[in-house]
C-alpha cells in the first residue's frame, strides 16, 4: 500500500507494547513516532523499535502533519485531553479503556469527533478475540431471542495492579470497576447489542486492600496509604428495553481461582450462552428435550490487542465507521459512574 496511515503512540509503556504487533502486521499503517514524559523510557522504546520521532510533548505529535492516527495509551485521567487535542488537530484517535473516567468526559471527546470528522475508537479488545468474534455471530443470528438477563464477572484473587497510575483515584479515576469492568461490561453490553441503560443500584468500596499485609500476585505489598480507589464493586442495572444485568468486578477477591476469572451467562427467550466456553443452550419443547452446543470457530488471527488496531486502520482506510463507537462507550461509563453514584447516595440512581 502506497500511502500508509502514520501513527503516533502516546504513553509507550504497559499496554503500548500489546499494540505494537497490530500497527507492525497492519497492511495500512506504520508506526513513526511516540512520546512519554519519561524521556529515557522513550528513547530506550524508540531504539528497540525502530521509532525516531520522539518527544517528551504529546503536542508535537499532534502538529507533526505527516501523523494520521494518535494511540493514547496513558493512565485514565489522561485521556479526554489528549484525545481531544489529538481530534482537535486533525488526528484519528485509538484510546485505551475506558474511553474517559466519566460520562461526561467522554461526551466532550464525541463532540470533538463529530467536530473534526475524523474517526474515534476505544480499545475494548475482548471484542476482537475469535471467541467473541463467534459469539457475536450466533447472536446475531437470533440463538438467543429476545435476550432479557445477564450476568457477568471479571474477579482476580491477589491481582491488584500496585502502580498510581491505578490505585491512585488523581491517575485512574477509578479502581477495577473502571479497569476491568469496563472489559466485561462492554462485553456483554455488545453481546446484548447495547440496549440503553436507565438505573444502576451499585456497591464499590475497598474491603481488602487497607488490611494489615495485603499484598498482590501482581506487585507485592499493596501501598495502602496511596491506595485510595475501591478494590471492589457490583451492581444491578435495569435497561429501557426490561433487560436486567448483574455484574461483579474485583481485584483483590477471596475466590476460589488464582489469577483472572472472566465470564458471561446471557439468558434469552429462545436460549442461552455462556462465554468464554461460547457454549449455547436451547430446548425443544415439541420434544421436550435440552441441547446444549459449542461454537467451534473461535480462533484468533492475532492477540486481541493487536487485531484491534489492524481493524480501526482498515477501518479508516475503507472509510467505514468506528469499530467500537464512542457512544456504545458512553453507555458503559454512564453504568459504571452510575455505580459510584449508587455507592454514595445508598440507593439506585437514574441513568439519563
Amino acid at each position: 500500500m502506497a500511502d500508509k496511515l502514520k501513527v503516533g503512540i502516546i504513553g509507550v509503556g504497559g499496554i503500548a507494547h500489546t499494540h505494537l504487533p497490530g500497527w507492525k502486521a497492519s497492511e495500512h499503517a506504520d508506526l513513526i513516532a511516540g512520546s512519554d514524559i519519561r524521556g529515557d523510557v522513550l528513547k530506550h522504546w524508540g531504539d528497540n523499535n525502530g521509532v525516531s520521532i520522539l518527544s517528551t510533548d504529546p503536542e508535537d505529535l499532534f502538529k507533526n502533519p505527516d501523523i494520521d492516527i494518535i494511540d493514547i495509551c496513558t493512565p485514565n485521567n489522561y485521556h479526554a485531553p489528549l484525545g481531544i487535542a489529538a481530534l482537535e488537530a486533525g488526528k484519528h484517535v485509538i484510546c485505551e479503556k475506558p474511553l474517559a473516567p466519566n460520562p461526561e468526559l467522554v461526551k466532550d471527546m464525541i463532540a470533538a469527533r463529530d467536530k473534526s470528522g475524523k474517526t474515534l475508537m476505544t480499545a475494548q479488545h475482548f471484542r476482537f478475540s475469535g471467541k467473541s468474534k463467534a459469539m457475536r455471530a450466533e447472536l446475531d443470528t437470533g440463538a438467543l431471542g429476545d435476550i432479557y438477563h445477564a450476568r457477568s464477572w471479571m474477579l482476580r484473587r491477589a491481582g491488584a495492579p500496585t502502580t498510581p497510575g491505578f490505585i491512585q483515584k488523581q491517575h485512574s479515576g477509578g479502581g477495577p470497576c473502571i479497569d476491568i469492568g469496563v472489559h466485561i461490561l462492554d462485553l456483554t453490553l455488545w453481546f446484548m447489542n447495547n440496549p440503553q441503560p436507565v438505573a444502576v443500584t451499585g456497591v464499590a468500596r475497598a474491603e481488602i486492600a487497607h488490611q494489615k499485609g495485603a499484598f498482590s500476585n501482581w506487585g507485592g505489598p499493596i501501598p495502602s496509604d496511596q491506595f485510595d480507589v475501591e478494590d471492589f464493586a457490583a451492581a444491578f442495572v435495569r435497561f429501557e428495553n426490561g433487560a436486567t444485568l448483574i455484574i461483579e468486578v474485583s481485584w483483590l477477591l477471596h475466590h476460589h481461582t488464582q489469577g483472572e476469572d472472566m465470564q458471561m451467562w446471557l439468558y434469552g427467550t429462545k436460549g442461552g450462552s455462556h462465554w468464554p466456553s461460547c457454549q449455547i443452550y436451547q430446548s425443544n419443547y415439541h420434544t421436550q428435550q435440552h441441547y446444549n452446543r459449542t461454537l467451534q470457530n473461535t480462533r484468533d488471527l492475532l492477540e486481541a490487542h493487536a487485531q484491534e488496531c489492524v481493524e480501526f486502520a482498515r477501518a479508516i482506510a475503507e472509510g467505514k465507521p468506528s469499530p467500537v463507537p464512542p457512544e456504545q462507550s458512553l453507555q458503559v461509563m454512564a453504568i459504571l459512574d452510575g455505580i459510584y453514584r449508587s455507592q454514595e447516595t445508598g440507593g439506585e440512581v437514574k441513568i439519563t
